[in-house]
């Protein structure tokens, strides 16, 4: 086969490439510098994360994709074609076969939009999963077998509930909320209650240093360093892990409310199921500490985190690829 098949994570914190004999081939933060004057790429990924808010006047850096979906149709297409042509080659001669994840909760003009801006960065076939099938996939789950199965797929910019059975989503929820909030959440916490304004790198810091989903035990601390809101001046606070908590409540409960919105509307056959084997998270977000015994609690299903949780849909996007001929009818195509 001359042409490369490829798997992408089109994620709203970072974006993975799969190589379908290769593994994962890229995996770079989801965020875009360019020119304002020109709208010139400068930066992607990594180099283009360190720039963010640090750019000088007549550069801005990014983050395209807002909530799991593209929020800037033109920077993703560029950022899409820097990814394909930095695994493919700058002058590759035959166009990749590429399978793009979406959110299952997204609209028709959505999924359009990420057909479109794969198939405009130089895709020769464009074929789209939805998310929560991908991450069962890649987490190892056998979507096929006529039992019931629980994902919960938490992402920078959403997360996904469903069902999966037959090989298809029973039942699905989805909630605009993510790592990206719990980020907001954190900096505006500290914003209000210390007068000090953080960027979100380091509210994201603050977040996998000392964050929680639940109290823990043993208090944690860290210093943050930011900008005082009245006099303006650099201004270094210490922050513990009881208020980093207490920062996340509300959009853990959001997390919460949509797990509870899923396992409430699933057929008790399926239901049975899901208590035996428990409901399975993935997505950068599901590694937040104790986030799986805050659901286990609130739900009552034991509740775990996925190996290669980051990684899961990307993974998904991969094996459904190698194995195409089994996987699609749950495929939507565009030639």
């Amino acid at each position: 086969m001359f042409f490369k098949r490829l798997g992408i994570d089109l994620g709203t914190a970072n974006s993975m490439v799969w190589e379908v004999g290769e593994g994962i081939v890229l995996n770079e933060p989801t965020v875009v510098a360019m020119t304002l004057q020109d709208g010139k790429v400068v930066a992607v990924g990594e180099e283009a994360k360190e720039m963010l808010g640090r750019t000088p006047q007549g550069i801005v850096a990014s983050r395209p994709m807002r909530e799991g979906v593209i929020a800037d149709y033109r920077i993703t297409e560029a950022m899409l074609r820097y990814f394909i042509q930095k695994v493919c080659g700058r002058s590759f001669l035959f166009k990749p076969e590429v399978m793009i994840c979406i959110p299952a909760g997204a609209t028709q003009v959505e999924k359009r939009a990420v057909e479109e801006a794969t198939s405009s960065a130089g895709a020769r076939t464009v074929y789209i999963i939805h998310e929560p099938l991908a991450a069962a996939i890649g987490a190892g789950i056998s979507i096929g077998e006529a039992s019931g199965n629980m994902i919960v797929d938490i992402g920078g910019g959403a997360c996904e509930s469903a069902v999966i059975s037959l090989g298809g989503v029973v039942i699905t929820r989805s909630a605009r909320v993510g790592g990206a909030k719990l980020d907001d959440a954190l900096a505006s916490y500290i914003r209000k209650n210390y007068n000090l304004i953080i960027g979100e790198q380091t509210a994201e810091q603050v977040k996998f240093k000392i964050g929680s989903a639940t109290k823990l035990k043993k208090m944690e601390k860290m210093l943050v360093k930011g900008r005082d809101n009245v006099a303006g001046l650099p201004k270094t606070i210490e922050l513990s892990s009881t208020e980093a908590t207490e920062a996340m409540k509300y959009p853990l409960s959001l997390i919460v409310r949509c797990v509870k919105q899923v396992l409430e509307e699933t057929p008790p056959e399926l239901s049975s199921d899901i208590v035996d084997k428990g409901i399975v998270m993935s997505g950068g977000t599901s590694t937040l500490r104790n986030l799986d015994k805050l659901l286990t609690k609130e739900t009552g299903v034991p509740c775990y985190t996925a190996e290669h949780a980051f990684e899961c849909v990307v993974r998904g996007c991969g094996k459904a690829l190698e194995a195409i001929d089994d996987y699609k009818k749950i495929l939507v195509k565009k030639g």
